[in-house]
């Protein structure tokens, strides 16, 4: 096996430890943070807290802090899609410098 061949094996991996890692942020911020602000809304609507203070908490529950988790797991999410597409321009890119060297080889070994 080349060093080459190694140092992108080792990339690769590396590159799945992030993507295992975002994973696990983006699923902290919807069971931590989303999902309590969301059960905390229920119980709010559902008379366990009433008046304008409930009503004004609420409303800034649901329109700045979840659409907050929501851009912020959405950001995540976009990182992770771009990061799988450049681990597939990487095997990509890799497979083709292979077939050239290859190919060279051929020729090469043709000629001498």
């Amino acid at each position: 096996m080349s060093l080459m061949s190694m140092l992108i094996r080792i990339a690769r991996k590396v590159v799945e430890s992030v993507l295992s890692q975002l994973t696990q942020q983006m699923n902290i911020v919807e069971q931590m943070a989303k999902a309590p602000m969301q059960a905390i809304i229920q119980q709010v609507v559902g008379g366990v807290w009433i008046g304008k203070g409930a009503d004004a908490f609420v409303e800034e529950v649901s329109t700045l802090m979840i659409p907050g988790a929501n851009n912020i797991t959405q950001h995540i999410g976009t990182f992770s899609r771009n990061l799988h597409n450049a681990m597939d321009i990487m095997t990509q890119a890799d497979s083709q410098v292979g077939n050239i060297i290859g190919g060279l080889n051929d020729i090469f070994g043709g000629i001498f």
